[in-house]
């Protein structure tokens, strides 16, 4: 029979599918999978069976005297689809058969009675229009039996699914309801295009089904915009919204397929749902990004950098996560970390922008550049070795264009610049200060007074030149010229300001009372002005710029050796000033008497000098050889003064005794100061015992001899000093002055190369003839 032969084809064509699942063993892990969709599959065709034959029979009883003329179509209708099912439904049940899985029988029967109640509405109105697709009632019909078809009943299931958080659940019964409405809209399109009074009213039916899709939307988007944090708590969740996003990306390319076929698509198609759930990913990111900011400059000087350590945390973890976790969720086509990384970079570029666009105070562009240039790319973010090898950091296209970082460095330049000379001020300002304190500066670890100065100015200038070595060596090496070159002028007003504390101690010398100590403090100071300058190029100049700042640094030596040297001679003349009293005793009848000026003049020199032995060596030492320099040309300004003349070899073998015992007490001062220094200083006093030789000379026939081997000593001997020597001899007359002074005119020079003039120094005074009045 006709049956029988369906039944024999029936299990053929279900062994041959069969044996078409089962080629390989792999497969074998399969059957499971394939008996479910073989149950869906009979499930769906009973159940389509059923309710069409129930269909057909409602209509039927109801239309009878209306359209019997259809009653005999209808079965024969109903016949041939049962025919037409009837292998397919053998297949399945040999498919069954063959499991022999009582379990899946009983899932089989569940499903079906869940997808025949689900599926009721749109078979309902595909047999309606199945079977009176040629007549004009079809809406007229269909809204008849609105009453008896559950459409409002699954807008509310679905939308207690949603609110559930079964977003699957809901999306398959969302897109129930949209194939029904979409095949009646079809339908009534293929049937009369220009209808649109029953194109609206099918869309007006269907209505909610559009406020329901917003609201599983909405839904959608707060998984994605939190995905970075439900990725860790809830993973299956956003792998449902992934899923249900890709249905609605297959149904909106069949619905564009069917567009180009046939001219018709449903409203609100495309979705784009895929589309959006990027544009919401990047608006996420971008409002990550921005509000990382928690404080401004008022509230938080450290603002800026606060902010960008909370983006360099967040942005790291959260590509972390991307890559770890969030890329699992998605279908490999969709590249989710690189596109999550884009966008954080493209967010992180914008946010960059906007800050370099803001009015930022030199330390904020540099925290922004270091940031920028060398943090971004670094281990601690983009370069963190867990994000390798799919983030490259030489492949990153950069946060800021060179233009804006070219103009925020000037701007630093600018900025830093003012910034140094306001602070080299307010230092020499402050350190001012101190020097008219009553209590002695502090000294170092060995001993020597100093002031804060140089390391004040020093810390600074190393603080700045740090910070621009985190950007990059170019902007270190201008920030290092910028400094020295600051230095260069704030040393002048350095050397002016001691010359006008010198000056303002002079008016009154009893003001400042630590004057000599602070004094000294401003000479050591020039030592380690030297020092500090010579480490800080050492330290942040490369080698191959040493010759462009030597001119630089030869300058700034110079004047820290004038200021060091004016410092010096200042206070050597707080020593001559008191030295001044005893000094004037010299060559006097007084000091022929017996005076002890010259015991006096060593003891003070020597009080002074244990204050000087706080000054630094290389000063010290210059400041020994100038006090003994300038004791030697004041006796001999002495002699040359004329104060007195020997009236007798007596006197002058005295006169000339004493001459040599004190320049015995000088050499012996002096070498006691200068110990330790390896100078010699004995010459200086060998000049007082050359004269004290002329003086003491008893035959003055010899005189012209001796005065000639002064002279061949010490060629800067003037005649006016000879003149003024033979006069304080006091045995030679006006003729033999001037015949002395003609012959030595006339004889050679032969001047002693390491000799330093000192005669040079001295000025004879010349007697004047007052006006007679009258």
């Amino acid at each position: 029979s006709t049956m029988e032969e369906t039944d024999r084809e029936a299990v053929a064509t279900a062994v041959q599918r069969v044996a078409g699942m089962l080629q390989r063993p792999d497969q074998l892990d399969k059957v499971e999978q394939y008996r479910r969709r073989e149950a869906r599959k009979k499930a769906s065709v009973e159940a389509r069976l059923k309710v069409q034959s129930w269909i057909n029979l409602s209509v039927c009883g109801v239309f009878f005297f209306l359209f019997f003329g259809f009653w005999f179509f209808f079965l024969f209708y109903i016949f041939s689809q049962k025919d037409s099912f009837k292998p397919g439904t053998s297949v399945f049940s040999l498919s069954l058969n063959l499991t022999g899985n009582e379990d899946l029988r009983k899932n089989h029967l569940h499903i079906t009675c869940r997808e025949i109640a689900d599926s009721l509405n749109m078979l309902l109105l595909s047999c309606i229009y199945c079977l009176y697709f040629d007549s004009g009632v079809v809406l007229s019909v269909i809204f008849f039996f609105l009453p008896f078809f559950s459409v409002p009943e699954i807008v509310r299931e679905t939308h207690d699914l949603i609110e559930r958080g079964e977003l699957l659940q809901a999306h398959r019964k969302l897109m129930d309801l949209e194939c029904s409405r979409d095949n009646l809209m079809y339908e009534q399109y293929r049937m009369d295009s220009k209808n649109t009074h029953d194109m609206n009213l099918i869309h007006t039916y269907f209505g909610d089904m559009q406020k329901l899709s917003e609201e599983l939307a909405k839904q959608l988007w707060m998984v994605v915009q939190r995905s970075l944090v439900t990725v860790r708590r809830d993973p299956t969740l956003l792998v449902s919204v992934v899923r249900i996003i890709e249905r609605e990306e297959k149904s909106d390319r069949r619905m564009l397929d069917r567009k180009k076929q046939t001219g018709f698509i449903p409203p609100g198609r495309p979705k784009k749902w895929k589309e959006k759930m990027f544009n919401i990913l990047e608006r996420t990111v971008s409002t990550r990004i921005e509000g990382t900011q928690a404080d401004t400059r008022e509230s938080d000087k450290m603002w800026l950098v606060r902010h960008l350590e909370i983006i360099r945390k967040y942005v790291l973890d959260d590509l972390l996560v991307a890559k770890t976790l969030l890329d699992q969720c998605f279908p490999p086509h969709y590249d989710i970390f690189n596109r999550l990384l884009n966008m954080y970079h493209q967010a992180l570029a914008t946010r960059m922008q906007e800050l370099a666009a803001e009015d930022l105070e030199a330390n904020e562009i540099v925290s922004l550049l270091t940031w920028v240039l060398n943090t971004y790319t670094s281990a601690e973010m983009m370069g963190n070795s867990e994000l390798s090898p799919e983030v490259d950091v030489n492949s990153l296209d950069p946060l800021i264009s060179q233009n804006v970082v070219d103009q925020l460095l000037s701007k630093y330049m600018s900025t830093l610049t003012s910034n140094i000379i306001g602070w080299l001020r307010k230092a020499l300002e402050t350190d001012k200060k101190d020097w008219i304190k009553e209590t002695e500066p502090e000294a170092d670890q060995d001993g020597y007074y100093q002031t804060t100065l140089p390391a004040i100015v020093f810390q600074m200038f190393e603080q700045n030149l740090q910070v621009a070595a985190q950007i990059n060596e170019d902007l270190k090496t201008k920030v290092l010229i910028l400094c020295l070159q600051q230095m260069n002028s704030f040393l002048t007003r350095y050397k002016d300001e001691a010359q006008l504390y010198k000056e303002d101690h002079l008016k009154n010398r009893q003001y400042p009372q630590c004057y000599v100590q602070y004094m000294i403090a401003v000479i050591n100071n020039c030592q380690t002005f030297k020092e500090s300058i010579i480490s800080l190029k050492r330290k942040y100049l490369k080698s191959d710029m040493e010759d462009t700042l030597s001119i630089s640094h030869t300058n700034m030596d110079a004047i820290l050796d004038i200021i060091a040297k004016e410092g010096c001679s200042s206070l050597l003349d707080e020593v001559f000033m008191d030295l001044e009293p005893h000094l004037n005793e010299l060559m006097t009848k007084k000091w022929l008497m017996g005076s002890n000026a010259v015991g006096t003049i060593c003891v003070t020199v020597e009080d002074y000098f244990n204050d000087f032995a706080k000054i630094k060596k290389p000063y010290k030492k210059t400041m020994t050889l100038e006090a003994h320099r300038r004791v030697v040309v004041e006796y001999i300004r002495a002699i040359m003064l004329k104060r007195i003349s020997f009236k007798n070899a007596e006197e002058r073998k005295e006169g000339a005794e004493r001459m040599i015992k004190e320049a015995e007490q000088f050499r012996f001062l002096f070498k006691k100061l200068a110990a330790g220094s390896g100078e010699d200083t004995e010459g200086l006093c060998d000049i007082i015992e050359a004269i004290a030789e002329v003086i003491k000379l008893t035959d003055p026939s010899l005189l012209y001899l001796e005065v000639s081997t002064l002279v061949s000593k010490y060629p800067d001997i003037r005649d006016d000093h000879i003149a003024a020597l033979l006069t304080v001899r006091g045995d030679a007359s006006r003729d033999m002055k001037q015949t002395i002074i003609e012959t030595l005119d006339q004889g050679p020079s032969q001047p002693n190369p390491n000799y330093v003039p000192i005669f040079k120094e001295i000025t004879v005074p010349t007697l004047t003839v007052p006006k007679l009045l009258k």
